[in-house]
């Protein structure tokens, strides 16, 4: 199970890196033309969160700190991606309901892994 949620885990930072970064990257008016209902400071604010996330589901376990910080990490990043589902079956960010799925599935993976790390493994703290 540890091997299971370190590879979702990193593949998951991996993603919120990627679109985090492009959200702090690209001018205001590029984010805010895909979904003009979305203020760019608020955009830029998700872009951040994102970032931050993905740095809670690497680091804590990685330096063996402050291990409970991932599932929390986790927990946030279910939370954003709850809101960019309800947001695309909304119809303010175009795509439809197929298009949906994709942050339905990033918050499920998000959720195991909250719950993996708290519940199932939770990170070992090394003693010295």
């Amino acid at each position: 199970m540890t091997y299971a949620l370190w590879i979702v885990q990193g593949l998951l930072a991996l993603l919120f890196l990627f679109t985090g970064g492009i959200k702090l990257v690209l001018p205001l008016e590029v984010l805010t033309e895909q979904a003009p209902l979305l203020p760019g400071l608020f955009v830029r604010f998700l872009g951040v969160a994102e970032v931050l996330g993905a740095i809670g589901l690497i680091l804590p376990g990685l330096l063996g700190i402050r291990a409970g910080l991932t599932p929390l990490a986790a927990c946030g990043l279910v939370i954003i991606m709850t809101g960019a589902t309800v947001l695309t079956l909304a119809g303010v960010v175009p795509g439809g309901v197929a298009l949906a799925l994709i942050p339905l599935v990033v918050g499920l993976l998000s959720a195991f892994v909250a719950y993996g790390r708290w519940r199932l493994a939770p990170h070992r703290i090394r003693r010295k």
